[in-house]
């Protein structure tokens, strides 16, 4: 099969004919019909970050399953599937306890050692990043990093509920737990961001703030809920909260990932107020602050992993969302690229003139 495989870090995705293995127990293959460009993707096939190389990126799959493993019970041959990079054993008390992105035991989704490798290049094993390695026409899964949606719902759409969407919105009804009436605050409206203002309407959030550098980003932001958007290019993003919402911000949410931008966050707090970290800025990002301040006001700063999401129940219930137009995804992909475009895509995402990009496979 046809894979985009990265040899080395920075090195960029090249197009190999590699081979994927038959599953084991527990192993699903799954035929990859849309596969979404994220960031960190090429955040981690660029940098020295201490994985391994050659590897095959690409985690927000969505697909169809084509055969299974020993010992899979919940998906069949047939199923339209959603792939998502959160990795749980199912049986620890993390997990039994409903907190399986907590969980300790993430190399239970793993082969051994011992075992064939999934996907190799003649004679070379690669490696899957997340245990994914979507982009492919093909990926070897573990059944806990699957679940099943409704065959109605577009691949292209699909795709992204893995990552962005359980992201973006699961940081806002999980994490945050926004309720109806509160402030919210989303610094950086990308894709992921915009997931959490639909989030934000959805929970019945009284103000959403949208705050990023770009005008269209906003205005697309308005589209989707925001109820204010600054442009912090133009203006101070703190004062301008303060004059327009006295209370301050009760929740408030980071998709940048920089010190600046964590500082801003913990300015806008309202008494009570968190700041929730979600986009990865870099292995260097110190964030300082006035502990007595701090203590004193009762903020919280809260570093979000996936959304706080449960995947085989809220990617299910994300899709419903979307089924009944809450979500409005069609309108976060600003097109669809073919497997060999994924250097060209990702130079068009660095641009910031898209919002989101999905290869698509025939």
């Amino acid at each position: 099969m046809k894979a985009a495989v990265v040899h080395s870090p920075g090195a960029g995705f090249t197009l190999e004919e590699v081979c994927i293995d038959t599953p084991l127990p527990k192993e699903v293959l799954v035929d990859v019909k849309a596969v979404g460009l994220c960031h960190s993707d090429l955040t981690m096939a660029s940098a020295e970050l201490g994985f391994p190389f050659p590897a095959v990126f690409g985690h927000e799959i969505a697909g169809v399953v084509r055969e299974v493993g020993d010992e899979v019970h919940n998906l069949q041959v047939g199923d339209h599937v959603v792939a998502a990079l959160i990795r749980y054993c199912g049986e620890c008390a993390r997990c039994l306890g409903g907190q399986s992105y907590y969980c300790r035991n993430v190399h239970h989704t793993l082969r051994s050692a011992e075992q064939p490798p999934r996907l190799s290049l003649g004679e070379q094993s690669l490696s899957q990043a997340f245990a994914l390695g979507g982009f492919a026409e093909q990926a070897l899964i573990h059944e806990n990093q699957l679940a099943k949606i409704p065959e109605d719902l577009p691949f292209e759409q699909a795709a992204l509920l893995g990552c962005g969407v359980i992201t973006g919105a699961g940081a806002v009804l999980n994490t945050a737990n926004v309720g109806r009436g509160e402030s919210v605050a989303v610094i950086g409206a990308g894709g992921v961001g915009l997931n959490a203002i639909r989030a934000a309407v959805i929970a019945g959030a009284g103000e959403i703030v949208a705050i990023d550098l770009s005008e269209s980003k906003l205005e697309k932001a308005m589209g989707f809920g925001a109820t204010r958007c600054i442009n912090s290019r133009d203006v101070d993003s703190v004062r301008t909260v303060w004059d327009s919402i006295p209370d301050g911000i009760d929740h408030v949410f980071d998709f940048v990932g920089s010190s600046e931008i964590a500082h801003q966050g913990l300015e806008m707090l309202s008494y009570g107020g968190a700041l929730y970290l979600v986009g990865i800025g870099g292995n260097d990002v110190p964030i300082t602050f006035n502990a007595f301040t701090f203590m004193r006001n009762r903020n919280r700063i809260e570093s979000v992993y996936m959304g706080s999401a449960n995947l085989k129940v809220d990617i299910p219930y994300f899709a419903r969302l979307e089924a009944n137009g809450l979500l409005r995804l069609d309108e976060l992909i600003s097109d669809t690229i073919s497997l060999d475009d994924i250097n060209d895509g990702y130079t068009r995402l660095k641009e910031g003139k898209v919002s989101r990009l999905v290869v698509v496979n025939p």
